[in-house]
């Protein structure tokens, strides 16, 4: 069976580092150690007292305990520390899948776990969700996907590409055919926190015995250079998610373990950082999409710092973001990185907001220009 590449993650790689702007990340603009020491109370010199060992490989103690705080009822065996969200996806996905499984996945969605499912060998069921209908999922539709021999579902909560968050009754019916169909139930939790309106996404954690929850510090957080994520899901399953993970990287850097400390103590201030950015650029780009009289379509996010938007003429949009690259250095994702059709577009707006408004007006010279050709 061919290997299915990871586009997106080979786009943004290829260019993020070499481009004057990227407008294609989905987090906040990410803070400095100096700054994350700084918000925890913690004293740098205590950060390079620190000898590189082995550290330990599920996660500190420290560490564990601190995440399980914000799961009520977890406990530290509950818990294994990733590199990063990504990983903790990686291992789930290849402790539970075999080739003939059937996994529903709620799409959009980042295309890891799809291209790692048919990877893997397994069927992949969508649940497509539509701008038209607000970017929720269609109830019909859940029932449809999660049937009896579903192996696994994933969901996305805030969503990525699209910043969605599911109403109460799209995640109710989720649980509930999940468990009907005795399946487990992946939550990619990695923009809680990253609200507009400061209100916490609830978690699906809770909800439902075979549950596991993925969430990191990369994008609510702003940390994504730590690469800490980590898992949530009952202790056998963790003990297996391990035993998948002694293969892989071992564990994280002692580095890591330790600003990943620094990041859950200072967790409200740095919330409300992430969401003071939110606030303050999402006018910004409002406004710039405005400006183009009607051309582009769009629902505001709730989470996270990314907007999904559909563009009604023009090239198609592979061709669109990669003239745009080349001729104004400003790096975008087309939507076709997430499974969805040609005239979507991806924005990011965590940045810095004086960069941002370069970005944006550096993005409407590269549109314009493509779209008169």
């Amino acid at each position: 069976m061919p290997f299915i590449p990871f586009e997106l993650e080979r786009w943004q790689s290829t260019w993020e580092n070499r481009v004057r702007h990227n407008i294609s990340e989905s987090g906040a603009h990410p803070l400095s150690i100096q700054e994350l020491l700084d918000l925890a109370g913690r004293d740098l010199k205590d950060f390079t007292r620190l000898r590189m060992v082995y550290s330990q490989a599920n996660g500190t103690d420290e560490l564990r305990q601190a995440i399980a705080s914000l799961y009520p009822g977890a406990t530290p065996d509950q818990i294994l520390v990733t590199v990063g969200s990504a990983e903790a996806n990686f291992i789930a996905c290849w402790s539970l899948i075999r080739p003939g499984d059937k996994v529903a996945i709620v799409s959009p969605t980042y295309w890891q776990t799809w291209g790692l499912s048919e990877n893997f060998g397994a069927d992949v069921r969508p649940i497509w969700c539509e701008m038209d209908r607000g970017w929720e999922p269609d109830l019909e539709g859940i029932d449809r996907a999660i049937v009896p021999g579903v192996k696994l579902v994933v969901v996305t909560n805030p969503g990525n590409p699209t910043g969605h968050v599911l109403s109460p009754q799209a995640r109710a019916e989720i649980v509930a055919r999940t468990r009907a169909a005795g399946a487990w139930l992946l939550a990619d939790e990695v923009y809680q926190g990253a609200e507009r309106n400061g209100e916490t996404t609830t978690s699906f954690w809770g909800s439902y015995e075979r549950l596991i929850v993925v969430n990191g510090l990369s994008k609510a957080y702003g940390l994504p250079g730590l690469r800490i994520g980590w898992m949530v899901a009952p202790k056998d399953a963790i003990d297996d998610f391990w035993a998948h993970q002694d293969y892989t990287v071992i564990g994280p850097s002692p580095a890591s373990d330790y600003l990943a400390q620094c990041a859950l103590q200072a967790r409200p201030k740095i919330l409300e950082r992430t969401r003071g950015i939110l606030r303050a650029n999402y006018p910004v780009l409002e406004r710039w999409l405005q400006g183009f009289g009607g051309f582009f379509e769009w629902k505001p996010p709730e989470g996270g710092a990314i907007c999904c938007v559909r563009y009604r003429s023009g090239p198609a949009t592979l061709d669109l973001v990669e003239r745009v690259r080349a001729r104004q250095s400003v790096l975008l994702v087309p939507g076709e990185h997430f499974g969805l059709p040609n005239g979507y577009l991806r924005i990011g707006f965590g940045n810095e907001r004086k960069e941002l408004e370069e970005a944006l007006k550096e993005t409407k010279i590269g549109l314009e220009a493509a779209i008169r050709d």
